[in-house]
């Protein structure tokens, strides 16, 4: 009997659920958190609700992130990579050589999740921290926005042909994304209820909106190219 047993006892841990690594839970933890975080906002999330629904001990936030506040974090960035991540604006990019076509392709991407009937959690997270921004909010800018930011900025000063730091390139990027980031995060019964003629042409609006974008463009091109430049001195006493 006792040399029966011993034979068995390795077909039974065999029987037994492989334990999940590290970074899987990890990954688990964080697609929970998101969509905890999209339903109830950071204030009203729990660290206790996320395990729960994760099937995770308790202590699994601490051990894989250092707190909930951290984990908050890597939620945001993550959101703003399910709308749009460098690597990708990067990668679709890389084949085209004239700036504008490549800003029309961005902005196609940009734009692409909004004709989406249901959105990825990231949207919903990133709706909540623009209308009610949190503490972690300059980690969302240094770690997420400042990298596409710096991309985009490129691009139209090379359409402006100017700096990316002149006045005019910064507030053409503004110009050119906002719109978009607009119609990413709107409630999608808006337009269907106050806007139904453009709901039903998202490729006609596109259209419409590259049109307008690259006139913009242009305009403000030709604008300050013929300015002066401005005088290191300031302005010359009357």
């Amino acid at each position: 009997m006792p040399t029966t047993s011993r034979k068995k006892a390795p077909a039974a841990r065999a029987a037994r659920a492989p334990r999940p690594d590290g970074t899987a839970t990890r990954a688990l933890l964080l697609q929970t958190a998101g969509q905890v975080f999209a339903e109830r906002g950071y204030a009203d999330a729990t660290s206790k609700e996320i395990c729960e629904r994760a099937g995770t001990p308790m202590a699994s936030i601490n051990y894989h992130f250092g707190s909930r506040e951290a984990l908050y974090e890597e939620v945001l960035i993550e959101a703003h990579r399910q709308i749009v991540s460098v690597d990708e604006l990067v990668e679709m990019t890389r084949a085209l050589g004239d700036p504008r076509d490549k800003l029309r392709a961005l902005l196609g991407h940009m734009l692409a999740p909004s004709s989406r009937e249901s959105a990825p959690w990231g949207f919903r997270v990133v709706l909540r921290e623009v209308m009610s921004p949190g503490a972690l909010a300059p980690a969302l800018v240094e770690k997420a926005v400042k990298p596409k930011a710096k991309l985009l900025l490129g691009l139209i000063a090379q359409i402006l042909e100017l700096p990316p730091d002149h006045p005019a390139v910064q507030r053409a990027l503004v110009f050119s994304v906002l719109p978009c980031i607009v119609m990413l995060v709107a409630p999608k019964e808006i337009p269907r209820k106050v806007l139904p003629a453009m709901a039903k042409d998202s490729e006609g609006m596109f259209e419409d909106l590259m049109r307008y974008v690259l006139a913009g463009l242009e305009a403000l091109a030709k604008a300050h190219r013929a300015a002066p430049a401005p005088s290191p001195f300031g302005r010359g006493r009357g």
